[in-house]
């Protein structure tokens, strides 16, 4: 099997992943400037923190061997490389369009940290992209190595500044002051949202609030006295004086950090489901006997990696962290998302969120399909464990999916456990949400799921949660660990 097609987007080189590794391979024309910028003290500086991806150029040895592999040999044939380096690979890639608010405002301050660090080293970042961005757990890691050029000392311009306004600013402006998801901006754009699109949401008199003033009103009216012709834009205006250059770019850096503070998403945001943890229907020891089934379930598998599906605010995502699994913990909710992270940031734990709607995951994006994969390409086969955890009971009533869809899914997705809690159809919350409408599943009970479990995994153990219409299973993928 071939590899994907590499990145394009950038004429300095090409990345891609594939069996396990990240390859990047850089333009002769390119590679000087960017040898020069790893060994500079911020690129070091970052790397040592695990803010910056590492990278190494491989050896000769390496490269030929490379080449002589038939499933690289189209890279190669493609585009002749100055160099090929191999970054480190991060362990599950989330995407922008699956990022609670707070993971977008961390890769916004990483961004300008980044860019005010490499302007002290004589580089500039060429562009201000939240995809240049992945999370290691709770931290971003910036993973665009060829991101950064030599500046001219001369410039005070950094030009992609409207660039870190629409795709930071304004999409958590929009997300804070209208509830407008992050989904819905980066699934359908790639470069982030326009002001003159924020524009419209805005009443009369919000116009004129500060904020959105300098954000987005006075854009959009320059917007409609710009010529497109105006090529002087775009001209470069150098300073006599670098030091002057450098102060209006520190200042720059100043005022969208500050910026950027002030749309820091709010740390007790409510939701639907946000408060799910201390409204649940579990008396004490029935959560108890769920905490301690989990707790045994990860003792006895010991699964390095997890799947936390239907995560809530992370109570359970974060025992599996703390059992030693490096853990994705997917919501449909964001602010249970926030949550998480908020958690996993306070705990040091190898926590990484995601707001996925399991029953509408996020598709394939990009030119082709091939920019970013799909939720599901990227979790197939993807953890040893999977939680499933109140969460079977919605997808069967209110997205109408089969039992045994589920449980496909589930096995498609874990190597080796499944710990999963079947709920009732007499349970108030099963009742609650049939909405009248019981007699749909008037049939199904435990026998009836222990039976559906049957083609995809063997019952190790079972417990009826005290007091409660709902049952914990610990269930092994048949076929072997994959």
């Amino acid at each position: 099997m071939p590899p994907p097609a590499p990145s394009f987007r950038d004429p300095a080189g090409e990345c891609c992943s594939f069996n396990g590794r990240v390859l990047r391979f850089v333009a002769a024309d390119a590679l000087s400037e960017f040898e020069k910028f790893l060994q500079t003290n911020g690129a070091r500086e970052f790397i040592a923190r695990r803010k910056f991806v590492s990278t190494r150029r491989l050896n000769e040895n390496e490269t030929a061997a490379l080449r002589a592999a038939p499933e690289w040999q189209p890279l190669f044939n493609a585009q002749p490389a100055g160099a090929v380096f191999e970054h480190e690979r991060i362990p599950f890639p989330g995407y922008p369009h699956e990022w609670p608010p707070e993971m977008l405002w961390a890769a916004g301050r990483l961004t300008l940290e980044l860019a005010r660090t490499a302007l002290a080293d004589g580089f500039g970042l060429k562009d201000a992209t939240p995809r240049n961005i992945l999370f290691r757990g709770s931290e971003p890691v910036f993973v665009d190595a060829l991101s950064f050029e030599r500046r001219n000392p001369a410039d005070p311009i950094w030009l992609p500044e409207a660039q870190f306004v629409r795709n930071f600013l304004l999409p958590l402006l929009a997300n804070r002051r209208w509830g407008l998801p992050l989904a819905e901006i980066f699934t359908t754009r790639r470069d982030g949202i326009e002001p003159e699109e924020v524009y419209r949401f805005c009443g009369p008199l919000e116009k004129f609030e500060p904020r959105l003033l300098s954000l987005v009103s006075i854009p959009t009216w320059l917007s409609r006295r710009t010529s497109p012709d105006a090529r002087k834009i775009y001209q470069p205006h150098l300073l006599a004086d670098p030091e002057k250059a450098q102060f209006v770019l520190e200042s720059l850096f100043n005022r969208l950090e500050r910026t950027l503070n002030a749309l820091q998403p709010a740390a007790q945001k409510k939701s639907v489901w946000s408060d799910y943890m201390t409204t649940h229907s579990y008396d004490d020891p029935a959560f108890a006997a769920k905490e301690k089934f989990v707790n045994e379930a990860l003792r006895e598998f010991k699964p390095a990696r997890v799947l936390d599906a239907g995560a809530n605010t992370g109570h359970f995502s974060a025992l599996a962290a703390q059992a030693g699994a490096e853990v994705v913990a997917v919501d449909l909710d964001a602010a249970c998302a926030g949550a998480i992270w908020r958690r996993a940031r306070e705990q040091k734990l190898n926590l990484l969120p995601l707001v996925v709607n399991l029953a509408r995951p996020s598709p394939a994006l990009g030119w082709r399909n091939g920019e970013c994969p799909s939720f599901l390409d990227r979790a197939t086969g993807a953890f040893d464990g999977v939680l499933m955890l109140a969460l079977i009971h919605h997808l069967l009533v209110t997205e109408r999916i089969p039992l045994d869809e589920i449980l496909r899914l589930a096995y498609d997705v874990t190597n080796s456990l499944l710990v999963i809690e079947f709920v009732e159809p007499n349970d108030d919350m099963f009742r609650r949400l049939t909405r009248g409408r019981e007699a749909l599943h008037a049939s199904l009970n435990a026998a009836v799921f222990e039976q559906a479990c049957a083609p995809y995994f063997e019952i190790v153990r079972s417990l009826a949660l005290p007091g409660t219409q709902r049952w914990m299973y610990c269930l092994k993928r048949k076929g072997g660990v994959r």
